[in-house]
């Protein structure tokens, strides 16, 4: 095993990790099984140096893994509801329903079946359940009918949910039945934003620059909206409201595993490039389970853009503690109305906003989505 090697994957109930080898050596022992949860601090592996001998059997050059207190948590199946009984935890193979001797046949359909010479296992019955009836033997007889197989049935799966799955379920669950939510929407001329990201990446192209997304126009956007209207950077704390100086955002990035939000921290200190290469940066890490923890908690504001997926609008779960939500849909092609009462092509964008109404006023949020709206149409005031 060399320095820095990827040696294992870690799940905790945020994230993925892989973990890196802190030395080069062998790996002679492995103390944990894949998928077993284990407690902090438990010893995983045994590491030896070139030319290191390995410990004498029994002897043990390790103090023992400390044993999980009962606060620890423990990873244990679901319990299987007892309104379905039928549904056990194995899966078990469901037999054709005209395979071999056991045909779902109605007693006159067999008897006609003999005396006519049908093979029932030939036919597809019309009955209830697929049960073969007097109508479909005679049809058979009379040459009338294609007999074809019966489709298999598909089975069932049961799929553990992992720790990064139990939490997103947990944590919306919680955000929607404690928090009183509000959705405000608005359309976004995106004819002007569409311009400048050409005109800039055509200078970026040029000049080696950094090359911009339609998303990174929307972060910095709703970065300065919040720095117009604070109030919204802001979250319910029992008998107070905290507001928030720094804009800490929270950015969805689809994994394998689910859904994570790192954080661009401070992000009101980042101009339109920089957020740009910070969230490349963090989407990449996000991609390649590489996000550590401290990247993916104290975000106070987020976006969740789902226009790449040809999604044109949606209504967001708020993300708590925060006390809102932007969601972010695709640049739609649409005929629109136009100062001279004409109707011509025009690009239009979708935005919502999800609010928690104990700390965010619908009038409030309506005057963020003005200024997120202002910033989206005027995009030179993003550069500024």
């Amino acid at each position: 095993v060399a320095m820095d090697e990827s040696i294992a994957e870690v799940e905790t109930d945020k994230a993925t990790m892989e973990m890196q080898s802190f030395d080069e050596g062998t790996l002679y022992r492995i103390y944990v099984k894949e998928g077993e949860a284990v407690p902090l601090g438990a010893r995983l592996a045994m590491l030896l140096e070139e030319g290191e001998a390995p410990p004498a059997e029994g002897e043990d050059p390790v103090s023992a893994p400390p044993t999980p207190s009962s606060s620890s948590e423990k990873v244990s199946p679901e319990p299987t509801s007892n309104a379905e009984p039928s549904h056990s935890n194995s899966l078990t193979k469901t037999e054709e329903p005209n395979s071999g001797d056991r045909v779902k046949a109605s007693p006159l359909a067999k008897r006609i079946a003999r005396e006519k010479g049908v093979e029932l296992s030939r036919l597809s019955g019309t009955g209830p359940g697929g049960r073969i009836v007097k109508k479909d033997v005679l049809s058979a007889a009379t040459g009338t009918a294609k007999a074809k197989p019966a489709p298999a049935n598909l089975e069932d799966r049961r799929i553990p949910l992992t720790g990064m799955r139990r939490v997103i379920a947990q944590r919306l669950l919680e955000s929607k039945t404690s928090i009183p939510h509000f959705y405000l929407h608005i359309e976004v001329d995106a004819a002007p934003l569409m311009t400048a990201r050409q005109q800039l990446n055509a200078e970026a192209e040029n000049s080696g620059g950094v090359k911009l997304t339609v998303n990174d126009f929307v972060l910095r956007a709703a970065v300065k909206a919040a720095l117009a209207v604070p109030a919204v950077n802001a979250s319910f704390d029992g008998d107070a409201i905290i507001q928030y100086g720094d804009i800490h955002l929270s950015v969805a990035v689809a994994v394998e595993q689910g859904l994570v939000t790192p954080v661009i921290r401070s992000a009101q200190r980042l101009d339109l490039t920089e957020l740009s290469l910070a969230m490349k940066s963090l989407a990449d890490k996000a991609r390649n389970k590489r996000l550590t923890p401290e990247e993916m908690q104290g975000g106070t504001l987020t976006i969740s853009n789902l226009g790449a997926y040809g999604i044109d609008s949606f209504d967001a779960i708020i993300n708590p503690p925060q006390s809102m939500i932007l969601a972010v849909g695709a640049i739609v092609k649409k005929p629109v109305v136009n100062e001279s009462d004409e109707i011509v092509p025009g690009l239009r964008m979708n935005i919502g906003l999800s609010g928690d109404h104990r700390v965010v006023d619908g009038a409030v949020g309506a005057q963020y989505l003005a200024e997120l709206r202002k910033f989206l149409e005027q995009p030179i005031l993003l550069l500024l």
